[in-house]
């Protein structure tokens, strides 16, 4: 299947996310309310809604109306130019698309287009260092009633996205926080969980992935109950506040409030600053690896 959608321009999906956000925004900074820019646009007040939740695009002459209207003509330009990328554009994911539940679409955009990626883990190695093998045990420990072509999609998935951290150009810088436990889950057969420790290793050695392990000796650590990730974006998405993602058995969630992003980095941090330093985290890696391999 073919894997190089990924490098490129940001996906629609994640277009029309930002161009929501920012009518929205730029709306609030010019005071006005939605009942009364329908007004000026000639349109009905959930027409202003369905565009500012991302629900649909606008098209270029009332998104020039809009932002001549809040102030801010000078971007038109550059709006215009994300319409028409947007327009043309098509999401990475649809060859796998049987395997994308519709609240995980927007997150796929997000990761491929993302310039940093920060996260903790408590449980699993991310997705983003998976081995097949490895990626095999989860999906089928997670979803056992999948069929073996269902879960060989879902695999594929996972190595296709894998395909952001060697994105050129500029790929992502990814910090990830790993509970020490991590280490020692079985992954089925214990060569699994050898090869991926391994695979993780080597994928330490890059210049743009921090790994650190968080000690068993570190404690409890309050308020971090499952993993999350923090998404910063590139200046061509100008005043994206960024996204916090977190997801449990029935869907995942998206968080772009400010304070929720600045508790979550401030969370981030501290499980940072009580990991182990990056080499220290690497000679744990490489202990563990000799342990698996006696």
């Amino acid at each position: 299947m073919e894997r190089k959608a990924l490098v490129g321009a940001p996906s629609p999906t994640v277009l029309k996310r930002y161009v929501a956000l920012e009518l929205r925004r730029l709306r609030e900074s010019a005071g006005f309310k939605r009942d009364e820019v329908a007004s000026r646009a000639g349109c009905a007040t959930s027409h202003i809604t369905h565009l500012e939740v991302a629900r649909n695009l606008p098209k270029i002459p009332e998104l020039e109306l809009l932002l001549r209207h809040y102030g801010a003509a000078s971007r038109i330009p550059a709006f215009v130019n994300l319409l028409e990328t947007a327009r043309a554009g098509r999401d990475w994911w649809l060859p796998f698309a049987d395997a994308v539940p519709a609240w995980f679409e927007l997150f796929l955009g997000l990761e491929a287009t993302a310039a940093e990626i920060e996260s903790y883990h408590g449980l699993v190695i991310p997705a983003l260092f998976q081995t097949p093998d490895y990626a095999e045990h989860i999906v089928r420990s997670g979803s056992p009633g999948l069929s073996n072509a269902e879960v060989a999609q879902r695999v594929e998935l996972r190595m296709a996205r894998q395909d952001v951290l060697t994105r050129d150009p500029d790929p992502p810088t990814v910090t990830a926080v790993l509970d020490e436990s991590v280490l020692h889950r079985a992954a089925g057969e214990e060569i699994v969980l050898l090869e991926q420790l391994t695979h993780l290793l080597k994928m330490a050695e890059s210049p743009t992935i921090t790994i650190r392990v968080l000690p068993l000796s570190a404690g409890v650590h309050a308020g971090v109950s499952n993993t999350f990730v923090l998404l910063t974006f590139p200046a061509l998405l100008e005043n994206d506040p960024g996204v916090v993602y977190t997801e449990d058995r029935v869907r995942g969630t998206y968080y772009d409030e400010p304070d929720v992003i600045a508790r979550h980095r401030s969370t981030l941090h501290r499980l940072r600053d009580a990991a182990q330093p990056v080499e220290e985290s690497r000679a744990t890696l490489q202990r563990r690896i000799e342990e698996l391999s006696q």
